[in-house]
Order: C-alpha cells, then structure tokens, then sequence
C-alpha cells in the first residue's frame, strides 16, 4: 500500500516531442480506467484531434450507448506551455465561458507514442486516469503487452483497465 502511495506521487516522464500534425485524427479507445463521464460508453469508444489554425486542439470524443445510440463530447486542448513538453495538455469540455477557471481543464499528458503514430497512452499526474489508444479498433497482443509494461513503470495500476 505504501509502495503504491509513494508511485503515485513520483513524477513520470512524457513523450518528449508529439507532432500535431501526425497526431491528429481519429484514435479507437483500447482500454481505460473506469471514470465517470464515460459511464454510460459500451463501445466504439474513439476521440479525434483537428489542429487548430491557433495551434489549440478541437477534440470530438464519441462512444455507443447501451441503447444503440451514440453520444458525443466536444472540448478543446492546449499545450501546458512554460518550458514543459508540448506532450503535456490541458483539456476543457465546459463551455467556453468558463475556460477562464482552472478547475475545468483537466490533464492530458501522452506517455507514450508508436514511432509510426499507431498507438498512444494518455493519462494524468496523478494517476486517476488512463487511456490506451490506437489508429485502429484493435491492437496486437503482443503491443498491448508493451504498453502495459510501459505505463506500469509510471506508476499506474493497469489492473484497473477495462476494454
């Protein structure tokens, strides 16, 4: 338990450099750590990037419901800035107008990337919340593996990953 505590407040790295240009388009949910404003996703879980002329990331998240249906969320992204990796986001889904209050920007950091873009891990600091996408609806087992081992050695808790 203690160990567990003390990995939660160590820091991790990020990828160094991502290229918005590359990264940007749409990306199939793998797995994820349960959260509450997915809920009510069963399935075809993806989120696509468009790079903003102003250098900001629109951001479409869309899964299927239970009914069928699918629901959507729009939000936009933006690099920390201030001397960190451009791998380190700020994402906002509350209406604009409140974009001014810090507590609606929630982290975003990329953690790890294919060199080809094929797949990602994105999670924040302290380790409540973890994605693992892909360009395409499935990975190989063996690369799943992979990034499992290396989000683990950040200190996030894979057990915790639905699919």
């Amino acid at each position: 338990m203690m160990i567990q505590f003390i990995l939660s407040l160590a820091i991790y790295s990020v990828v160094p450099h991502v290229d918005f240009d590359r990264y940007q388009g749409t990306w199939h949910e793998i797995a994820r750590f349960p959260n509450r404003f997915q809920k009510r996703c069963v399935g075809d879980v993806t989120a696509t990037y468009s790079l903003r002329s102003d250098k900001k990331i629109d951001v479409l998240n869309r899964c299927r419901v239970a009914d069928g249906s699918y629901i959507s969320a729009r939000g936009i992204a933006k690099t920390v800035g201030q001397g960190q990796p451009n791998s380190m986001l700020k994402v906002r889904f509350a209406p604009r107008f409140l974009s001014f209050l810090p507590m609606v920007w929630g982290d975003y950091h990329v953690l790890t990337l294919a060199p080809d873009y094929s797949y990602a891990a994105v999670g924040s600091p302290d380790r409540r919340y973890l994605w693992i996408l892909a360009r395409s609806p499935a990975v190989q087992a063996s690369t799943y593996r992979q990034i499992l081992e290396e989000v683990r050695a950040k200190g996030f808790d894979v057990e915790r990953l639905v699919q």
